[in-house]
């Protein structure tokens, strides 16, 4: 099949057999802190992985046998971010696909068609892609790439935990919580908060 067929297909029907597809999924564009991280994965035909899904629905326990998993039988998987401060500059849309272009860059394979979560692309993309809604409960590779990029950022956001208790990242995981919101107010922003979100902002300019 021509990857210029690919595009005429429904995200379920596009193949495997004979390309190379990454299915691209980010985690973390609502928080209010950290990173934004996105995952790229190409799997393996010849040997699935069973249970792969949107990784929200899935319990944080099944999320870990996953990735592991998705480590040890994709072709070719990658994870990697954009920091808070490279958010702030270029807003969290445009930060998100920066995210998504680095992983596609690491991936040890490159990918020959890229399915990417989401209704937009990345402007930078190189290979044929196609944007597609709600990928990540449609695609078993985008499945992959959101579960990789979940765990990761859940890692990064227990660590912080680690430093700052008081701010109860490991509960909330840096969403605008009611919690997260007032340990805001109570404690301040962090380096790692992100200073355009608007309750970030607006504590700065109180503590001014």
């Amino acid at each position: 099949m021509k990857k210029t067929e690919l595009t005429a297909l429904l995200p379920h029907e596009i193949p495997y057999q004979g390309i190379l597809l990454a299915g691209v999924d980010e985690a973390g564009r609502g928080p209010l802190v950290g990173s934004v991280v996105a995952g790229a994965v190409i799997l393996d035909p010849s040997r699935p992985i069973a249970g792969l899904a949107d990784s929200k629905k899935l319990s944080e326990k099944k999320r870990l046998l996953l990735v592991d998993e998705i480590r040890e039988k994709s072709l070719a998987w990658a994870v990697a971010e954009a920091s808070a401060a490279e958010i702030d500059q270029l807003n969290i849309l445009q930060a998100s696909f920066l995210a998504m272009q680095r992983a596609l860059d690491a991936l040890s394979v490159q990918a020959e068609f890229v399915l990417v979560d989401g209704n937009r692309l990345p402007r930078t993309l190189q290979q044929p892609a196609l944007a597609v809604v709600k990928g990540d409960a449609r695609h078993p590779a985008i499945s992959a790439a959101s579960i990789l990029a979940k765990v990761t950022r859940d890692a990064q956001l227990m660590a912080l935990h680690l430093q700052h208790p008081e701010y109860g990242f490991a509960s909330h995981k840096g969403y605008p919580t009611k919690a997260h919101l007032e340990a805001l107010a109570c404690y301040g922003a962090l380096p790692e908060h992100r200073r355009n979100f608007a309750p970030v902002k607006k504590q700065l300019a109180l503590d001014l």
